[in-house]
């Protein structure tokens, strides 16, 4: 199996005795920002319960948990409609919390208040607590279905995963159901469906997923995905109302403009081309015409890999990346599904020793970026996410045609293709 955080030299490779040393060097380092991250995170929590479940100066105990452990409660009270008026479900908010809080709005549809709703049995802390850790557990047991070793420690260490727990948020969940459900569409094409489906509570991360599974063939994989699609639609329509969909749409409008258009608050956190363009001066309309020309060319690249049949770490990494250029609306948190990237990557190491300079300097940068990006914003006031996401699909592609024009597969390869 492949080792993340081993120190065995790589065969074959002599030119790289910094990079091996420095690689070795990864487990013991992966093993104190454990420690500091946890340190780091109580530090973080303790203040907001200074003020009820707040720190008195508009910051939420679990912050944007909130917003989704309040919706869940509003919709089981069968006032799903208050999610989506910004007044009410500000108020009530504000009622759970005990005290003023800042602007902590919903963006998810109605999917995601079905499949929330478990968490209106659980009161505020409590829930918070297990939200965290069963997404960071399905986050777990989707990344052990690569093989590789090391997968527990790669799994606590990813400082994505920090980002995601400092802010309450989904990136764990999206994680699992994304990197589970591309793991999975050789083995069970049918359970990768259903995994792939449960996305559509947050569609914009699954962006190059129709692409490669059409390009690729993989129709029993569509067709589940579309039937959950259909079924997660059409029973919260059902139980909240057509209304609330509505509702949503309005939502997203205004969303868009307040997040994006302006990026007050948030957009040093953002990683996308979009804010990267408008950091650098441009107005939207131009911002957009860039995005959707990074959506083009990414999905024309990723089509092409699924086609050929690339191998499969290859092809899965560009899925991941593809949609991080495809998509206008990428935060930090989003990034903990970069875990699998460094999984693919691991084994890319194995098959083309040549690249192994490259490919460890692009696993360090899509580790450091979730903790880097909003420093650097900062600091700067540019958005990093493209200097590190572009290079990335830029090697990926170089690596699929390395491999093409090999006339024999390297042993990696070969054991991949049997066990997808």
């Amino acid at each position: 199996m492949t080792s993340f955080f081993g120190s065995g030299r790589q065969p074959g490779v002599s030119a790289i005795t910094a990079a091996g040393w420095l690689w070795s060097s990864v487990r013991p380092i992966a093993q104190c920002w454990v420690v500091v991250a946890a340190i780091a995170y109580a530090v973080d929590l303790l203040p907001q319960i200074r003020d009820g479940l707040s720190d008195g100066s508009g910051r939420a105990l679990g912050d944007d948990f909130l917003n989704c452990w309040s919706a869940a409660l509003l919709a089981f009270q069968g006032r799903a409609a208050e999610v989506y008026d910004f007044v009410a479900f500000h108020a009530y908010e504000t009622s759970v919390v005990g005290s003023h809080i800042g602007f902590y709005h919903y963006s998810y549809s109605p999917v995601l208040l079905l499949l929330s709703l478990p968490l209106a049995f659980i009161s505020y802390v409590p829930a918070l607590g297990i939200w965290l850790f069963t997404t960071w557990l399905g986050f777990y047991r989707a990344l052990l279905l690569s093989g590789a070793d090391g997968v527990l420690l790669l799994s606590i260490a990813t400082p994505a995963l920090f980002v995601n727990a400092l802010l309450g948020q989904n990136g764990a969940l999206t994680a699992a159901l994304l990197g589970g459900g591309l793991l999975l569409i050789d083995r069970r094409p049918i359970v990768a469906g259903a995994l792939l489906g449960l996305l559509a509570f947050k569609p914009h991360l699954a962006l190059m997923l129709p692409v490669a599974l059409i390009a690729g063939r993989r129709w029993r994989t569509v067709g589940a995905a579309a039937a959950m699609v259909v079924l997660l639609v059409s029973v919260s329509a059902v139980i909240f109302g057509i209304d609330c969909w509505t509702l949503y749409g309005r939502n997203l409008a205004i969303l868009r403009m307040l997040i994006l258009e302006d990026g007050t608050g948030v957009w040093h956190r953002m990683v996308s081309v979009f804010v990267f363009a408008k950091r650098l001066g441009a107005g939207a309309g131009l911002a957009y015409v860039l995005q959707a020309a990074s959506a083009l060319l990414a999905s024309c690249f990723v089509f092409r890999s699924w086609f050929r049949d690339d191998p499969a770490h290859l092809r899965l990494a560009m899925v991941v990346v593809g949609n991080w250029l495809a998509t206008p609306y990428l935060q930090d948190y989003d990034l903990v599904v970069g875990a699998f990237v460094v999984v693919w990557l691991r084994t890319a190491e194995r098959c083309s020793p040549a690249w192994i300079p490259h490919i460890r300097s692009a696993t360090v940068a899509i580790l450091l970026l979730p903790i880097a990006a909003g420093l650097f914003g900062k600091a700067t006031g540019l958005a990093a996410g493209p200097i590190v996401i572009v290079p990335l699909f830029v090697l990926l592609n170089c690596l699929a045609a390395a491999v093409r024009r090999r006339t024999a597969p390297c042993g990696v390869e070969a054991a991949l293709k049997g066990a997808f």
